[in-house]
């Protein structure tokens, strides 16, 4: 085996072993635990489909091809807190799991990712009062 073909294989491992760590985290979880496990039937299957869709994230690869994740989420009911505790176990198994430059590539994205998906999934929040006498 290549150097290559040995670091790829090291890279595709740790990113198993970071979506099982990620998940169990979140399974210990009171609020994401519940959620997932009410929503998520075969968990081994989904465990694959999420180390596709970060190998093809952070190692190019092409064996995701579900579309975009965001329109596998539309339909859950989720508030702020969610994404916040969906962050703090991501970031724990990313830098329990991850090498270094790959762990900030995955944190870099699932940033991004948060932030589209709170754009599309949370309501819009109320606009702030303006103070008497405030120019509209």
């Amino acid at each position: 085996m290549t150097d290559t073909a040995q670091a790829e294989a090291a890279s595709e491992a740790a990113i198993m072993a970071m979506v099982r760590r990620f998940y169990a985290l979140c399974f210990e979880d009171d609020v994401l635990g519940p959620m997932f496990r009410a929503l998520i039937t075969d968990f081994e299957e989904h465990y694959r489909i999420v180390a596709d869709f970060w190998s093809h994230s952070l190692l190019g690869t092409t064996r995701y091809n579900r579309g975009t994740p965001y329109t596998h989420h539309v339909g859950m009911k989720v508030e702020e807190v969610h994404f916040e505790r969906w962050m703090a176990a991501f970031g724990q198994a990313a830098a329990e799991e991850l090498p270094a430059p790959l762990a900030e590539l995955a944190m870099k994205r699932a940033r991004h990712m948060t932030e589209s998906f709170k754009m599309g999934l949370l309501p819009l929040k109320a606009p702030e009062p303006r103070p008497s006498g405030a120019a509209a």
